[in-house]
């Protein structure tokens, strides 16, 4: 074959185009099997590849990882993730969904490390150590990894794709601060959120904080318990507080960083309290909140451009292209019940 390529030594190797680069160029992090495998079918096929990044037209095999736990944003994602299936393909690229329980984070490390057969993952997971080690892992054997929608800094993944969610958490804190009435009696914004280890909805509290901080002194910020995810349960926990945990009168709005907005909208009308709601993701109940206006605002980010945006990263980094990591992160949309699309 006078025109081995890397895809070609891949294909036949069983492995992905990234471990037989490492392998070619004596990078680290290849165990000595998969060396000897690789070097075995270069060896078989009979001459060296050709230098420079594999061809265009070869198949490659991604795979997207999300929690298991069923929330609307996860099941929206993975929702946009089938509906990309046309584009993928028209890109040679092979998409896979795994699902792993994120309520363990050692679970679900070991499930991240099992996520096989694939030359490159588009990851959303919990900020933990397990699973920072079980990315660098993966890195280490030659699987291009990028974090969706909620980074795992400090770990070896390549890019993070998904907007800046300290960012959003400071529009909410600013557009919940513009509407709270001066002299109105209502000084205390609540920050709704579940027991989360994603980093992204732990950069949208910190945000929160830090604008009323900055341009609000006269509002108080008061983190309400930890919510539950499901909107029953964020309902009933809501509604307990609101009675017996503060004085709901002086409430002017609440940021829910989270899952359970149905739950939350229900315990504010349960209490009586028509104020500002801010909540995050274009979700069909989001849709209908808002509609109604039991929802002042979302924050939302392009979750179609995103899907595609991290499967091109993958593809680039497998091709050695020049400027892969050069990513245009989504803006944050305000949507409103004015401007619903």
């Amino acid at each position: 074959m006078p025109s081995v390529t890397i895809a070609d030594i891949a294909r036949q190797a069983g492995v992905g185009t990234a471990t037989v680069d490492r392998v070619l160029n004596r990078r680290p992090g290849v165990n000595a099997e998969t060396v000897q495998r690789v070097m075995q079918v270069v060896a078989d096929l009979g001459a060296p590849p050709m230098p420079g990044r594999p061809r265009r037209g070869a198949n490659v095999r991604f795979a997207f990882v999300l929690p298991a736990e069923s929330t609307p944003f996860f099941e929206l994602v993975e929702r946009q993730i089938a509906q990309a299936a046309g584009d993928f393909r028209h890109q040679h690229i092979t998409e896979v969904t795994h699902r792993i329980d994120a309520g363990d984070p050692a679970a679900f490390a070991a499930g991240l490390a099992e996520v096989g057969d694939c030359e490159g993952i588009a990851l959303l997971a919990p900020d933990l150590p397990p699973v920072k080690l079980a990315i660098n892992e993966l890195v280490r054997a030659g699987v291009h990894v990028v974090t969706l929608f909620s980074d795992v800094a400090g770990s070896m993944r390549a890019a993070f794709v998904g907007a800046d969610n300290r960012a959003a958490g400071r529009t909410a804190g600013l557009l919940l601060g513009r509407m709270a009435a001066a002299g109105s009696g209502r000084d205390t914004l609540l920050l709704s959120s579940q027991a989360t280890r994603l980093s992204a909805e732990i950069e949208r509290r910190i945000g929160f904080a830090q604008v009323l901080e900055e341009r609000s002194s006269g509002l108080r910020l008061q983190r309400t318990p930890d919510l539950p995810s499901d909107d029953d349960g964020a309902r009933a926990a809501l509604r307990g507080y609101l009675r017996d945990g503060i004085d709901a009168g002086r409430v002017a709005g609440i940021y829910n960083v989270g899952s359970g907005s149905l739950g939350v909208a229900a315990a504010l009308g349960d209490a009586g309290l028509a104020v500002g709601a801010i909540a995050h993701d274009f979700t069909d109940a989001h849709r209908s909140l808002l509609a109604s206006d039991a929802l002042s605002y979302v924050l939302h980010q392009d979750i179609h451009y995103c899907v595609l945006t991290a499967a091109r990263v993958l593809r680039a980094l497998c091709e050695n292209v020049r400027g892969a990591l050069n990513v245009v992160q989504p803006r944050i949309e305000i949507l409103t019940a004015e401007n619903l699309h």
